[in-house]
């Protein structure tokens, strides 16, 4: 671990960061067992767990969506002080299943975001759906309340590893809700993984095939991992493709959606040009973000620091405490030893790096202070700088904890 050394050096912002806007909306049909997302599966009054039924809109007795958007209205006055006269750049509405609520309820949710917020005119508004919950009259509502971009968690369209996976949706239904998506939106975003249990190289690559025959904009590809507190890391799936299988996976991914044209920008994230997640890419710049819905997370910058700022998890716990005026659960100022690894854990998840001058600028240090780790990593063939800009190499993207752990502070200022 290396001990970077801040002495003498005061820090600060000089300007402040583009702001987003993160909303939560914690709860699911199903919990699958590889999650490790704040979402909560839904239950009937009794207590019994909610089968959804498209045709029938919103899970009935699931949750009342018009009281849960008027407490993230509240939430998002009560936060209204630490961001005022700053304008918000991208929304993204994540889950949990947002498609869960009706379009009517997103209207409303938008409609009082506009009324207590500087929203920019081109902001890019992005909602997470699951197949299971596609209507094409409720999705053409949510076009109209103003989203105008749309990610569907597809994960698979092979009908075995989406019943492993523990999804409530077919290979039929995903390519139905991804028909409906394209039918009302010109950026969609499919998601993806691979190293399924016994998942082969050509059935991967056929995941991929199928995604990009519907015209997509968008493609995250993710690893599946089997991260601690899921039903995956109690009860580990049988038949998971070794490192070399996956790595292989990985590559041949890549080579796929290189030759059809997508711009591999991110770790996971593949994009045609000009439809990178605006949203998503203010994270990995080190951007601000307002988090606003049970379990969400932010980050807020001032001239005098960052804090990071957590919700109440338990949805009625969340919403009991924006009653009380309390919707922030922890909040803590990141200290100057631990800025330098939060700023690379995220812009060298980009496989262009970024420009030298952001780290002063997002950080208030001077590159100088983290000179010996980057002479290192360029030693370790795990990045390049040239005058101008810091990149991961092709190795250090491959093995990114292994790069970022260089600029691990102590932790101690």
């Amino acid at each position: 671990m290396s001990v970077i050394d801040l002495s003498g050096l005061k820090g600060g912002l000089r300007e402040l960061p583009p702001l987003s806007l993160y909303i939560h909306f914690p709860w699911c049909v199903r919990k699958c067992p590889y999650c490790d997302f704040n979402s909560h599966e839904l239950k009937s009054s009794s207590g019994q767990s909610v089968q959804w039924n498209p045709q029938a809109g919103v899970a009935s007795g699931g949750f009342d969506e018009m009281a849960y958007v008027e407490t993230l209205l509240r939430d998002l006055e009560y936060s209204l002080p630490a961001i005022w006269g700053r304008s918000v750049s991208t929304i993204f509405m994540g889950g949990g299943t947002p498609s869960l609520c009706s379009a009517q309820a997103m209207d409303t949710l938008l409609a009082g975001i506009r009324a207590r917020l500087r929203l920019s005119p081109e902001a890019e508004i992005t909602m997470e759906a699951n197949p299971g919950t596609f209507e094409a009259e409720k999705f053409r509502g949510y076009r109209e309340a103003g989203i105008n971009r749309l990610s569907i968690g597809i994960q698979s369209f092979n009908p075995q590893h989406l019943q492993v996976l523990g999804r409530i949706h077919d290979g039929d239904e995903a390519r139905r809700a991804i028909d409906i998506a394209l039918s009302c939106f010109d950026n969609v975003n499919l998601d993806l993984m691979y190293a399924l249990p016994g998942q082969t190289l050509e059935q991967a690559l056929q995941d991929i095939d199928t995604a990009l025959s519907h015209g997509i904009t968008h493609l995250s590809a993710y690893h599946l991992t089997i991260e601690p507190n899921t039903l995956y890391a109690v009860r580990t799936p049988q038949n998971l493709p070794d490192d070399e299988v996956s790595a292989d996976m990985q590559d041949a991914i890549e080579a796929r959606l290189a030759a059809a044209g997508f711009e591999h920008y991110e770790t996971s994230a593949f994009a045609r040009p000009g439809k990178r997640s605006r949203h998503n890419v203010n994270y990995w710049q080190f951007g601000d973000y307002l988090g606003i819905g049970a379990g969400a997370h932010g980050k807020i910058s001032s001239h005098e620091g960052i804090v990071r700022e957590m919700r109440h998890k338990q949805p009625a716990a969340y919403i009991q405490a924006v009653a009380d005026g309390q919707p922030v659960q922890s909040s803590r100022k990141v200290k100057r030893d631990e800025l330098p690894f939060e700023f690379m854990m995220n812009l060298l998840r980009l496989t262009g790096g970024f420009e030298t001058r952001l780290f002063t600028e997002r950080t208030g240090l001077p590159v100088s202070c983290i000179r010996n780790e980057l002479q290192q990593a360029i030693q370790q063939g795990l990045l390049e700088q040239d005058a101008t800009t810091i990149r991961p190499t092709l190795q250090g993207q491959r093995f990114l904890n292994d790069l970022l752990t260089l600029f691990l502070g102590d932790g101690d200022q």
